[in-house]
């Protein structure tokens, strides 16, 4: 059982702030909303015994990521937090739209400034874990799971690894690329080989993967076969050469490119788009490796892959065994809003919203972690 179904269950606690590594200046209001800072102002010198209560929603069926970031950072930076009272769903609840999945009450001076930060990251957390959860589904429709590595190192800066690796873990991903990404789930990243380890043996995939497999022969050995744009070519060199130590190779072909097997075989064309990772020449790769008895040899395929693409290869039950996907998981999709909805513990809100108890939201007891 994955670790955010137990902890779901209440059987792993929450994220503290342990994990976190949070800008200090936070709270001074850096990261804050000019407004919110102002507010905040106002309140102390005129309604300074005001409590409210505020409530966080967002507008779409998802999978829900960010709750216990959130919940640190108001333990951390909210001014006398363990005045505040805090309900909240769970990292990797699913939720529907407008249902409230964090509502925090207190004295509007020691919280209120933080709502477009926790905004923030309910946002991207959300947007992520879900465009994952999203993937997952679609790499099993065709009744087998295919496992699904998340390859997002390249498509955002760097900061943002670790939560978005976290958020692709709770959205069910088998792996992530970089340490980095593992860090908040205590893990470790995963990978073979780029095309620069190619590039460098000149084109030699043989030579790159007997280079890699004494470098670190405790590896399941995976070569990358597409740097020559002749993949099966390649998978058969590596295969003979490496026989049952050969556990995979890998298709990386560009969407423009046209792979040379095609070129060789052109009654082929005519009927598809010949580009890139397409299902043909991926049949045509598990057709050449299992004529020659490399049944063993699985194929993972990365690229361009997103839901809809996977959900076309499934549905043509492609010998694809695993998928590689970047930046299609890192778009931003689903918004939060954080609304004061009770005044002093009654009814106060703009137009169009209102308190939304949630019988599903669990207090959340400070730590002062």
């Amino acid at each position: 059982m994955k670790e955010f179904e137990l902890k779901q269950q209440g059987k792993i606690k929450r994220l503290t702030n342990k994990t976190f590594k949070f800008d200090d200046r936070i709270k001074d209001g850096w990261f804050s909303a000019v407004y919110f800072l102002k507010t905040k102002k106002i309140v102390e010198e005129h309604l300074a015994d005001n409590v409210v209560t505020m409530q966080f929603f967002q507008k779409q069926d998802a999978v829900l990521c960010g709750t216990d970031e959130a919940i640190a950072l108001l333990h951390r930076f909210a001014d006398n937090p363990e005045d505040l009272e805090i309900y909240s769903l769970q990292d990797g609840d699913k939720v529907s739209p407008y249902e409230s999945v964090l509502t925090v009450t207190g004295r509007y001076q020691d919280f209120g400034y933080l709502e477009g930060i926790v905004d923030g990251i309910l946002g991207r957390r959300t947007s992520v874990a879900t465009n994952v959860y999203e993937v997952v589904n679609a790499a099993g429709i065709s009744g087998k799971q295919k496992p699904v590595i998340f390859m997002g190192d390249r498509d955002d800066h760097y900061t943002q690894q670790a939560g978005d690796g976290y958020a692709a873990y709770i959205g069910g991903s088998t792996a992530q690329a970089t340490h980095a990404m593992n860090e908040w789930w205590g893990k470790q990243g995963i990978g073979t080989m780029p095309h620069a380890l190619v590039q460098m043996f000149k084109g030699d995939i043989v030579k790159a993967t007997q280079a890699y497999k004494e470098t670190f022969p405790d590896d399941e050995l995976i070569a990358l076969v597409d740097y020559n744009n002749d993949v099966i070519t390649d998978s058969l060199k590596v295969a003979r050469e490496f026989k049952d130590e050969l556990k995979g190779v890998r298709v990386d072909t560009s969407k423009n490119m046209v792979d040379k097997y095609f070129f060789r075989n052109q009654h082929l064309m005519g009927s598809f788009d010949p580009k890139g990772v397409n299902p043909q020449l991926i049949f045509a790769l598990r057709k050449a490796l299992d004529d020659e008895g490399f049944n063993h040899v699985k194929i993972v395929a990365s690229g361009g892959f997103s839901e809809e693409k996977i959900k076309r290869f499934e549905s043509l039950h492609v010998p694809i065994d695993m998928y590689g996907v970047g930046s299609n998981l890192l778009k931003m999709k689903i918004g939060f809003t954080g609304d004061n909805v009770l005044l002093n513990n009654e009814h106060e809100a703009k137009q169009g919203r209102k308190f939304s108890p949630n019988p599903r939201l669990e207090k959340v007891d400070y730590t002062g972690e």
